[in-house]
């Protein structure tokens, strides 16, 4: 199944009183480069996610957000009290007051907002207890970027087909028209000499010697089979399960080469029209491999 490089995905999941949300967004790379964007408290899982999202991408390059925020009331802190040190406050105020003989009651609020007494100490989190839902928010963004990808990828197998199609009607064509090359040197090269000895007679051994010897150097049938092989192989690429992207990188590179070989050794119009065709529809089908993984 042939997948595009580029996509998006999102995923939640909660755990610990926390909504977790990732966003992936890919695009082209030649190798699976991840690149994280973690909250402070989350930096230690660094290695545990890329490994999950390098688990399911071969190439690309996949920026990866994670986001925190919290979904419950629960507090993240507790209230400490010193009672001893209350306890001590209250002894030496009442001390203080019988010394200098002043009357009062002693009330809880004013020993509540003396230094120490009271204060809040944060709850560490267990950030560990938070994987699973991390790893299931990653899951599911991952999913949803391979359905995009996979979507994408339908479209490009669809176009990339058709080209190779056309690529394999015209190398069809340059191998019906081959024989012919032959044929037509032979002709010219005896209307030449005929002209240039005024109708003369000619050695036809010489003629056909020449016109053999064209055809041996001019022989393009071991390029249009080879031609028509990486075409298979392209074919095969198209439903394979697995990334194709580099293989069809050097498919594109051999049809290439094989049909600037057919070019340089017909040495005939029509055939170098083909050609050029051909080389068209290798160029689009260049394009689009670019964006396969």
């Amino acid at each position: 199944m042939l997948k595009s490089m580029t996509g998006y995905g999102r995923g939640e999941a909660n755990a610990c009183g926390k909504k977790f949300t990732v966003e992936l967004k890919a695009v082209n790379h030649r190798f699976c480069e991840v690149v994280l964007r973690l909250p402070r408290p989350l930096m230690s899982m660094e290695d545990q996610i890329k490994r999950l999202i390098q688990s399911q991408i071969a190439r690309g390059r996949i920026d990866c957000f994670l986001g925190i925020e919290k979904c419950s009331e629960e507090t993240t802190a507790l209230v400490k009290v010193d009672k001893a040190l209350a306890a001590a406050y209250y002894k030496a105020m009442k001390e203080l007051q019988e010394e200098l003989g002043v009357e009062g009651k002693i009330k809880l609020k004013h020993l509540t907002v003396l230094p120490g007494v009271m204060s809040l100490e944060e709850v560490a989190d267990n950030v560990e207890e938070w994987w699973s839902a991390i790893r299931e928010a990653v899951e599911n963004a991952l999913e949803d970027l391979i359905k995009m990808r996979v979507t994408e990828g339908e479209q490009l197998a669809k176009d990339i087909w058709k080209r190779v199609g056309q690529i394999a009607i015209h190398n069809a064509k340059i191998r019906e028209r081959a024989p012919y090359v032959v044929e037509d040197y032979k002709e010219r090269l005896e209307k030449r000499l005929n002209d240039f000895l005024n109708n003369s007679g000619l050695d036809a051994g010489r003629i056909t010697a020449e016109a053999a010897l064209f055809a041996e150097r001019s022989n393009i049938t071991e390029e249009t089979v080879r031609l028509d092989s990486h075409l298979s192989q392209v074919y095969a690429c198209l439903g394979a399960d697995e990334a194709v992207g580099r293989k069809f990188d050097f498919l594109i590179q051999e049809m290439n080469r094989e049909i600037n070989t057919i070019a340089s050794k017909a040495n005939d119009l029509e055939i170098n029209r083909l050609v050029i065709e051909v080389k068209s529809e290798l160029e689009k089908i260049r394009e689009q491999v670019q964006n396969i993984e």
